[in-house]
């Protein structure tokens, strides 16, 4: 208990600072087996869809090994992030989802196929609100999922014992789950912006030395709810936060966020359990 109240103490005000494709006719999934703290395999091939352009899958593949390399972003030199960085802006001209990403988001559409629908496994990040998860010295950032069913996006961040990273791995392990759930809207001035209201953030444990930790019960804050319109002064369409899409298919999406700035890049999942 003692350790359940450290990490509740350690990350309960970095947490609630955490926020946080086009369909196609034949659709291949990437799984990415590795576990935390790196939480990418480079040695895994990623598929090619049919009809989908080889040089943008070879500059997916080529991020995505650099992700892994760099351990999402808590690892990477001034040199690693440029070569990011210009990966990045080369498939942001490629987008195949230029407009209309955010379809759906408020959950009111009818159509089959909602693009941002899925669960969203994070390889990297520039943000720094995130970036500083890393620094500390209680426990260390597994994985990071963003999970969008409409209209609520969850953010979710696994948390290990700093120290379970040294010991072997058939020693009994700890987890604690972070989840920041925010109700998300469409931005009429930019079909791929989308909108975010937070409603509240909860610390679950997961397990402890080994054993399921379901009759803990969770720690979680609600946040009160604001309507920015109704805010004298305050322009919805501007108002923080939200995050814009630069590029989405059917498996990678990258986002940038409002504030405080910084980008994300994530693969599509079948699942985020623990």
């Amino acid at each position: 208990m003692r350790f359940l109240a450290l990490l509740f103490l350690s990350f309960a005000a970095q947490t609630c600072a955490f926020v946080l494709s086009r369909p196609a006719n034949q659709r291949t999934n990437v799984k990415f087996f590795s576990s935390a703290p790196s939480d990418v395999d480079s040695s895994m091939d990623m598929p090619q869809d049919i009809g989908d352009d080889e040089e943008r899958q070879s500059m997916k593949r080529k991020l995505i090994q650099l992700c892994a390399s760099y351990d999402r972003g808590y690892g990477a030199s001034a040199s690693a992030k440029q070569k990011v960085n210009d990966l990045v802006a080369e498939l942001e001209l490629m987008n195949p989802t230029p407009i209309n990403a955010a379809e759906g988001v408020d959950g009111e559409y009818t159509g089959d196929e909602i693009p941002l629908k899925g669960a969203w496994r994070m390889v990297w990040t520039t943000a720094l609100d995130v970036l500083n998860l890393g620094a500390n010295p209680v426990a260390a950032p597994g994985s990071i999922y963003q999970v969008i069913d409409p209209p609520i996006a969850t953010n979710i961040i696994d948390f290990i014992p700093r120290a379970q990273t040294l010991l072997p791995t058939n020693f009994p392990s700890s987890l604690l789950r972070a989840e920041v759930k925010t109700r998300t809207s469409k931005r009429a001035s930019n079909s791929n912006r989308v909108g975010l209201v937070f409603e509240a953030v909860s610390l679950k444990p997961v397990e402890v030395f080994g054993m399921k930790a379901d009759m803990l019960p969770p720690f979680s804050v609600n946040f009160p709810q604001i309507k920015f319109e109704d805010i004298p002064g305050v322009d919805p369409e501007t108002a923080p936060g939200f995050f814009d899409v630069t590029y989405l298919d059917d498996d990678m999406l990258i986002i940038k966020q409002n504030a405080p700035g910084g980008y994300f890049v994530s693969v599509k999942v079948d699942d985020y359990d623990p």
